[in-house]
């Protein structure tokens, strides 16, 4: 197979001779511009898709990472809210256990003969009752043993040691404690003891279990016995209480419970809290004591101490100041908190505060403001050691909490504390197989890549042979034709785009030949068709040109009709009760709106609809509904349900006959001595009384579209409403406030409001004008996509 092209021609005019290699062959040019664009493919190809891997690898880290993130969040949420719950239902058990005391103590309060006849039974009881004993030394009185301990202080008893008269009915009325409280301590969740106090002129104190009370309070105490049991211990509390009594607005939390700060009891040493209940005086005018339990921190300790978070998370409990009441040791250490005793003549604390913590970020934590779980992640530095850690906070329920000096509301706040890195350690691993599995197939998409390029060179190589013969031919074809030769033809055996190229060349060639030896006879043949064709498109033009004329006539005739139906002016001014004015503009040459107000003597009804589409199908149907509605106005049908029954019968009929899919939304509007009834479905009425209050009428529930149905009675409800001198009714159809600017935007019916009440003051004309002139200027040059249809009542 001859491969050399023909020669082509210097600008010398010599030829010179193309070598199939040569930079000026095809194949040369073939495979250059060929291997390029696939080299460059390739390399793009291969370059996306390992940019694509990158950024999946990215993606996919991305999205794990939130993942895993949002998901141990909300584990750490639900955690905390758990703990929480179980914090509150431990301190409301301990509440109810206090409340059930006191309510037993405050019954007898309440019912004073039976008290006074059950605490001398009790007394009289000889393992019940109190012995009580004088002790010279510490100058108080107290039993020796019993279900529980009694203590009468020295401000309470007479010169001879013993308790003074109302100070020992005192005694006996509340021995009724002694049948209660130890049943109380026995059950329920544990307790360190509970005890009793009296009012504050009669402070006595019962304590169960039985111990050695007063001795304590000697050693631990001194002075108590000189000053008021409530002034020394609980300064504040009883006052607080009395203030509940005088306005109980004053009470921070709606429960009679008041809780302390942890503080050191005086005979165990250990760290607890109290509850006090108070209790009343039979007509609740004054405090009559109280009932209290105190509880050791062990039981909130374990709920912090028992959380386990990773290997290193742990718990604390904290109160709304920040002081640390319950957390373990790796807690506290980790929380930086500095222990110091809180001074005072009575109730010892211990004070562990945040703010006090050797590090800052935890110094600074802010505590919650409200019930929401707070996730925070602050960064300790302690020397060498830089470590970060996610804290959760949550509040508890409220309390009421003795300060030292009042009582005012507390919130205690759960926190959990974890580092991040034991957190999010299962993300570094995914995160850091990720980046290693995309490393990997970026090496493989290289190597995959190169091979590419090899394959790719040789098969350029090879279909370069192949496709320059055929075009060889070619080149040696066209150069005949060139030549006047049209007898010429080439041979390609192949079956791709270059056969098909041949193929062409030798359907052109031939036709070519055809062409110039019959060119007179076609050109006389396509001027004889071209003749006939222009002959045929005059004829159309001027059918067209007659139709168009007919069909403007027939909807010019239409409009004309539909103008003449409409309610005259003289026949609006003739209605001595109320001003109507209404103003009606189709989108085309016949409008689908309908509106007409029909009067009879001192009743009046206006309707208004509007057809589905514009144009003379539904002028058409607005005409049958005009007709029907004055022939049943004459008629003199009053009951507007079936007003609108009979109308939507007939309409109906008559959209069966015409085979058509049209229907409308319809209501009327009755007036009658002051009162309007409003009945059928259409757009909202606006009603703008005489004083400026606005009205808005939704009437989807007053009827059914007309002609969907042959009968709409069932659907159809009315509405009465009163209408008084100078109130403004309006009605419209969805032409007025769906009415577009060019940009798109709605006229709307709230704009419609604000025109009519800006101009309330004229006559109903003028406030139609100002809508209409308003939408206007609103729609600006756009095209008026729908009818537009106004109707404006003002009761004279």
């Amino acid at each position: 197979m001859d491969q050399t092209a023909p020669a082509p021609v210097t600008s010398e005019g010599k030829e010179t001779t193309v070598n199939k290699f040569s930079r000026h062959s095809f194949r040369a040019k073939f495979m250059l511009v060929v291997g390029a664009a696939v080299v460059f493919d390739l390399m793009m190809g291969g370059g996306i898709a390992i940019w694509n891997v990158q950024r999946l690898s990215k993606d996919a880290t991305r999205q794990v990472s939130a993942g895993l993130t949002s998901t141990m969040e909300d584990y750490l949420r639900t955690y905390i809210e758990t703990t929480a719950l179980r914090t509150n239902l431990l301190l409301d058990q301990t509440f109810s256990e206090v409340e059930a005391l006191g309510a037993s103590m405050q019954t007898l309060i309440d019912h004073p003969e039976t008290e006074r006849k059950i605490g001398r039974v009790v007394e009289e009881d000889q393992d019940l009752g109190d012995n009580l004993l004088y002790n010279p030394d510490g100058n108080w009185s107290q039993n020796p043993s019993g279900p529980s301990v009694v203590s009468i202080w020295g401000y309470l008893l007479d010169d001879e040691g013993n308790p003074l008269p109302d100070v020992q009915e005192q005694i006996e009325n509340s021995s009724t404690f002694n049948l209660v409280a130890p049943g109380l301590m026995t059950s329920g969740s544990p307790k360190l003891q509970m005890y009793y106090v009296g009012p504050k002129d009669k402070p006595i104190m019962r304590t169960t279990p039985h111990t050695e009370q007063a001795q304590t309070f000697d050693k631990l105490y001194p002075g108590h016995n000189e000053a008021n049991f409530w002034d020394f211990f609980f300064p504040g509390v009883y006052e607080g209480w009395q203030s509940w009594i005088a306005d109980p607005s004053n009470r921070p939390v709606n429960r009679n419970i008041v809780g302390t700060e942890p503080y050191v009891d005086a005979i165990t040493g250990a760290l607890i809290v109290s509850f006090f209940e108070p209790l009343w005086t039979e007509d609740r005018s004054d405090v009559a004591g109280m009932v209290a339990v105190d509880v050791t921190l062990d039981q909130f300790a374990s709920l912090v101490e028992n959380v386990q978070i990773a290997d290193t998370g742990f718990g604390f409990l904290t109160s709304s100041g920040g002081n640390v009441i319950a957390t373990s040791e790796i807690g506290a250490q980790e929380l930086g908190l500095v222990a110091e005793d809180a001074t005072g003549q009575g109730v010892t604390g211990v004070n562990r505060y945040l703010s006090d913590s050797k590090y800052s970020s935890i110094a600074n934590l802010a505590m919650p403001v409200n019930t929401d779980t707070i996730i925070d992640r602050i960064t300790i530095e302690d020397g060498d050691r830089k470590e970060s850690f996610l804290v959760i906070l949550k509040q508890l329920e409220p309390m009421n909490l003795w300060n030292g000096t009042g009582i005012q509301s507390e919130r205690l706040t759960l926190g959990f504390m974890v580092s991040e890195d034991e957190v999010y350690a299962l993300l570094t691993t995914i995160q850091n197989e990720i980046s290693e599995a995309t490393e990997r197939i970026v090496y493989w998409q290289i190597a995959a890549l190169m091979v590419a390029l090899v394959i790719v060179f040789i098969a350029v190589y090879a279909v370069s042979g192949r496709i320059t013969a055929g075009l060889s031919k070619l080149a040696n074809a066209a150069q005949a034709l060139e030549n006047k030769d049209y007898s010429v033809r080439v041979a390609i055996p192949s079956r791709d785009e270059v056969g098909a190229v041949g193929l062409a060349f030798n359907r052109m060639a031939a036709e070519i030949s055809y062409h110039t030896e019959n060119l007179e006879k076609l050109v006389d043949e396509r001027t004889a068709k071209l003749e006939s064709a222009n002959k045929e498109i005059v004829a159309l033009n001027q059918r067209l040109k007659d139709e168009n004329l007919r069909l403007g006539a027939e909807l010019d005739v239409a409009k004309r009709i539909q103008e003449m139906v409409l309610p005259r002016r003289s026949e609006l001014e003739g209605i001595s009760q109320v001003e109507i004015a209404a103003y009606m503009e189709p989108a085309d040459e016949v409008g689908g709106d309908y509106y007409d107000v029909l009067h009879d003597g001192g009743r009046i009804k206006v309707g208004i609809g509007d057809v589905t589409g514009h144009g003379l199908e539904s002028g058409v149907l607005m005409l049958m509904v005009q007709s029907v509605a004055r022939a049943l106005q004459e008629k003199g049908d009053r009951d507007p349900i079936a007003f609108l029954g009979v109308l939507n019968r007939a309409l109906y009929k008559n959209i069966e006959r015409t085979n058509s899919d049209k229907h409308m939304t319809l209501a009327f509007v009755d007036y009658e001595d002051g009162k309007v009834t409003l009945s059928g479905q259409h757009e909202e009425v606006l009603i703008i009384r005489a004083n400026g209050d606005v009205e808005r009428i939704d009437t989807v529930d007053l009827g059914f579209p007309v002609g969907l149905e042959a009968d709409i009675t069932p659907f159809v409800q009315t509405l009465d409403l009163g209408f008084s001198k100078n109130d403004i009714l309006i009605l419209h159809t969805d032409g007025v406030t769906e009415a577009e600017t060019p940009g798109g935007e709605l006229y709307g019916f709230d704009r419609m409001c604000d025109c009519a009440k800006a101009n309330i003051d004229k006559p109903a004309k003028g406030i139609a004008e100002a809508i209409i002139r308003d939408v206007k200027e609103h729609i600006d040059t756009q095209k008026m996509f729908d009818d537009i249809t106004l109707v404006v009542m003002k009761h004279r």
